[in-house]
């Protein structure tokens, strides 16, 4: 009979602890790591009829926001997807009309490149551009005079993802995720291996503590 007892007031004493657990406060979410600098993820030679949407659509779903360098002569082609760029919160700038060797003009043919640009990028979108990149990076006092008369910023780039060059997925991920707070990437509105890549590069930069970033009128690197 004593050890009935016992037993049945053992049994008591473990019901309300168990039951307590059972209510137990939930683990707190884990933060979001903190951005400790910025990188510029910049597309040229957009809009692109195949490859647009999909990299809109890639950038957003991860988070990022970035600057397209657009091509004059194809937003006025499909002024439609430099309307949707803005519209998802990125940034687009000036590429000149016909990606041309700027640095091979006399400054009234680049003045022409450039200034058509902005009124087709301005027609677009309602925008008008402040940041102005020379196809191929190829550049002189002629083409920055034009430039800077339009109210352009000069912004080249200080790491090369090589999509224009056929790297793999896995290669641009790699180069781009070693840029370090300050860096400008170059790629491209044009190929499917650098949509694949954006996810895995806003995640990469993620791990160091660096995120996707706005090119200032000063041409840094900044908060978007």
């Amino acid at each position: 009979m004593l050890l009935r007892t016992l037993l049945a007031a053992a049994v008591l004493a473990v019901v309300p602890t168990a039951a307590v657990s059972t209510t137990a406060a939930p683990v707190a979410a884990e933060a979001a790591p903190a951005c400790g600098g910025y990188v510029a993820l910049t597309y040229d030679d957009g809009p692109s009829a195949q490859f647009t949407r999909p990299l809109l659509n890639a950038l957003r779903s991860a988070g990022a926001r970035a600057t397209f360098f657009d091509l004059g002569s194809r937003v006025q082609q499909q002024a439609h997807l430099a309307r949707e760029t803005t519209s998802a919160g990125m940034w687009i700038a000036n590429h000149s009309w016909s990606h041309p060797y700027l640095t091979n003009l006399g400054a009234a043919a680049v003045a022409k490149e450039l200034g058509d640009t902005q009124n087709a990028i301005r027609n677009a979108t309602g925008r008008t551009p402040t940041l102005f990149r020379p196809p191929y990076g190829a550049t002189n006092a002629t083409v920055q005079n034009e430039a800077r008369k339009l109210g352009l910023t000069q912004v080249t780039w200080s790491v090369d993802s090589q999509d224009w060059n056929g790297a793999s997925t896995d290669s641009i991920v790699r180069t781009v995720t070693a840029a370090n707070a300050g860096a400008i990437v170059l790629m491209h509105d044009g190929y499917q291996s650098t949509v694949d890549a954006v996810p895995r590069i806003v995640r990469g930069l993620a791990a160091k503590g660096l995120c996707p970033g706005r090119i200032d009128d000063n041409g840094r690197v900044v908060a978007p």
